[in-house]
């Protein structure tokens, strides 16, 4: 072998060592697209779905719910009798074919009126939610974000959290209940004032929730690096702190539903709720006090409906928490 062929050879056996190299280095890399890397469809939310179906309670609570969903809203459609419908004749009846689960002291029908009842107590707890996590994220995110006006909101929502709940919310119906009804009709203005006063009243804890993930965050190396090159607060909130924050606020909705529902139960129960001719749950109960030794079943079944739907979505609220802490979901 004459000393170019040997020369050449050494010139091949580099570059082939330097694609092999390069080929190694390549390989740690993190993929292009690592939602679908080694073959296999991967994201966060199948992560999350997987880990929540290992919670079985959770699992329970969910079949459940949506047992208790379709029965409020898909049942007046099978079972058409109206709930407001007052039959003298058939007042305080049993158990039959006509009324399986009897009917009241006007002879309206309590299956119609457990389930229009769960329409309203539902709806209650769904808007009101929305409207406390949606006041609380943003106090919560401004709070966390801008230092100078983290003490000011904190002493807001401590000072809310000092406030007795009970007496504000029976405050706030007797006095904007009249306005409300004349302007709005009975049952809407009852609506619109118990999903605020609700919502307005319970916004505290996620505030709390969202501001301590937010300080959290604030000194994360990717926050750094986006304060780094200029991003505008708002696009910082939006596109780098809102997302990561998620996971607690959709926990922090769930348990609000559970919390509205028994409030608005509460007030129902009371008298300070819809009007009479309007089913709710709390409604139901407060209707079948006076005659609830004579006829316990007007008092246990909306009763059970209520602590069922509240257990459940207790249950789904934890499975979540658990479904999307990133320490649990990676084992």
């Amino acid at each position: 072998m004459t000393e170019t062929d040997r020369q050449r050879a050494l010139d091949t056996a580099e570059q082939v060592d330097a694609t092999a190299a390069a080929a190694a280095v390549v390989s740690g890399l993190p993929p292009d697209d690592p939602v679908h890397a080694g073959g296999e469809t991967r994201s966060q939310w199948r992560d999350v779905w997987r880990q929540f179906r290992s919670h079985k309670g959770a699992m329970v609570a969910l079949v459940l719910f949506v047992g208790v969903l379709l029965f409020v809203s898909v049942g007046p459609y099978l079972w058409t009798i109206d709930p407001t419908y007052v039959d003298i004749r058939a007042r305080n009846s049993g158990f039959s074919a006509a009324h399986p689960l009897g009917t009241d002291q006007l002879g309206r029908d309590m299956l119609a009126r457990l389930m229009a009842g769960g329409r309203v107590s539902i709806a209650v707890g769904l808007t009101a939610m929305i409207i406390a996590v949606t006041l609380g994220s943003f106090i919560g995110l401004v709070s966390g974000y801008f230092r100078r006006l983290d003490a000011p909101l904190m002493r807001l929502t401590e000072l809310f959290l000092a406030l007795p709940l009970l007496p504000l919310l029976l405050l706030m119906v007797t006095l904007f209940r009249e306005p409300l009804s004349q302007n709005f009709g009975p049952a809407m203005g009852i609506f619109i004032l118990i999903v605020s006063a609700i919502g307005a009243t319970s916004w505290m804890q996620a505030a709390r929730i969202v501001r301590g993930d937010v300080l959290g965050l604030k000194e994360r190396e990717f926050i750094l690096a986006a304060k780094s090159i200029g991003t505008p607060p708002r696009r910082m909130i939006l596109r780098h702190i809102l997302p990561n924050v998620l996971s607690p606020i959709m926990v922090a909705a769930t348990l609000g539903i559970a919390t509205a529902i028994i409030t608005e139960s509460a007030l129902s129960f009371l008298g300070l709720g819809f009007p009479p001719d309007f089913p709710t749950w709390g409604r139901l109960l407060f209707d079948a006090v006076d005659q609830m030794v004579l006829y316990p079943s007007r008092v246990i079944l909306p009763g059970v409906l209520i602590s069922l739907t509240v257990l459940c979505v207790n249950y789904i609220g934890d499975g979540l928490r658990d479904a999307m802490d990133p320490r649990i979901r990676g084992r």
